[in-house]
């Protein structure tokens, strides 16, 4: 080496305050769909997140215009594409709202069956990805296994194991084929034991609980402001579920709890989706049981021309409050729609809920909030 050459060390000085962006996404595997989360840090505390969205847009509102309202149907099961039912029944109360038809009640009990499948559907996905989230893999293994028994009843119902396009204007595409009530029950039977065996093997294990309790705070009044619904909402201690706030399709005929959180963090946010759960079962028991009699769709035209007006309708679905706004210009298409997907609002407030924690705790974090990007990139 030349001695004349003189290495110089480039070292802060002590006292020099330095930030690090870090890229979480948009490929991260953790993610739970294509996100992107730009993390300033100061070591491994978190001073701010941005999340980046829009690499799933496909712009359904926008195509929404240039089809016909019972066309557009199937497409409500590509938003939030793991929770498929409630998306079809929001928009379904709003077109029928517009046209002036009401399902019969066989049809709304029907939807009702459907809509708790599908929740208990996604929050056993829900289980199961944050068990991966937090390298515990059995959890996985176990909630995509109770998660199979659901979809073959929502597979018998519509010949669907994803995506369904079961709900039609003015009821069901379909009645519960033969032995369907057997079968729901014999779910029931199933599930009630496995759900207490994932509490033992998960929920109350000292590794997850010290992972999660105390972290990710949202407090109700901050989450009120941002406009978190769903099992979010009431993980903060808001006893809020549309269901029992503006029921629909019957669902005031139902007896069950709002389960509610205490300290909105990320334990409260997976303990109130596990006894969501067990209020889904308990609703299905019901539904099965008083299931009326008579037809499961009531007489819609071909080709829906509803006056110029406009309806808003909201259900309960399994990440929050999913909302449709649609004006009709009288033609048979939408002049306008609007969804109001509840993943959006949260992806919003993931960004406040990740300030002042460690990079350790985004995944699980993230993974607690329980978004789907289909709904966020519509």
């Amino acid at each position: 080496m030349n001695d004349e050459f003189e290495i110089q060390e480039a070292l802060p000085e002590p006292h020099e305050f330095h930030e690090l962006e870090l890229s979480m996404g948009p490929q991260h595997p953790s993610t739970h769909g294509v996100l992107r989360l730009l993390l300033t840090l100061d070591s491994e505390v978190i001073l701010n997140a941005t999340a980046h969205v829009g690499y799933l847009h496909r712009g359904f509102e926008k195509l929404a215009e240039g089809m016909t309202y019972i066309q557009f149907v199937p497409y409500t099961d590509r938003l939030d594409y793991v929770s498929a039912i409630t998306n079809e029944l929001g928009y379904c109360l709003a077109a029928e709202k517009l046209i002036g038809v009401e399902a019969p009640r066989r049809a709304q009990y029907l939807r009702v069956i459907a809509s708790e499948l599908q929740r208990l559907a996604s929050h056993l996905l829900f289980v199961a990805t944050m068990g991966t989230d937090l390298a515990a893999v059995t959890v996985f293994l176990y909630g995509f296994r109770d998660r199979e028994r659901v979809i073959d009843l929502l597979d018998s119902l519509s010949g669907q194991r994803l995506t369904y396009h079961y709900l039609r204007l003015g009821g069901v595409a379909a009645d519960v084929p033969p032995g369907f009530d057997r079968n729901v029950s014999d779910l029931i039977q199933y599930l009630t034991p496995r759900l207490d065996e994932m509490d033992d093997l998960f929920t109350n294990n000292v590794i997850f609980r010290r992972r999660t309790e105390g972290v990710g705070i949202l407090p109700p009044g901050r989450a009120l402001d941002l406009g978190v619904s769903g099992p979010n909402l009431r993980a903060s201690g808001v006893p809020y579920d549309t269901r029992k706030a503006d029921p629909y399709s019957s669902y005031q005929e139902f007896d069950f709890r709002i389960p509610t959180g205490k300290n909105g963090d990320c334990f409260d946010r997976f303990a109130v989706r596990m006894e969501e759960m067990r209020q889904s079962l308990r609703i299905l028991g019901q539904a099965v049981k008083g299931l009326p009699e008579g037809e499961f769709r009531a007489k819609v035209a071909r080709n829906v021309k509803p006056p110029m007006g406009e309806a808003y309708a909201h259900v309960e679905g399994s990440r929050g409050d999913v909302g449709f706004y649609i004006i009709s210009d009288g033609s048979t298409n939408p002049y306008r729609l609007k969804i109001r997907g509840p993943s959006f609002v949260h992806v919003m407030a993931l960004e406040r809920i990740l300030k002042g924690w460690k990079i350790a705790d985004v995944v699980a974090t993230l993974g607690s909030v329980d978004i789907v990007l289909g709904e966020v990139d519509r």
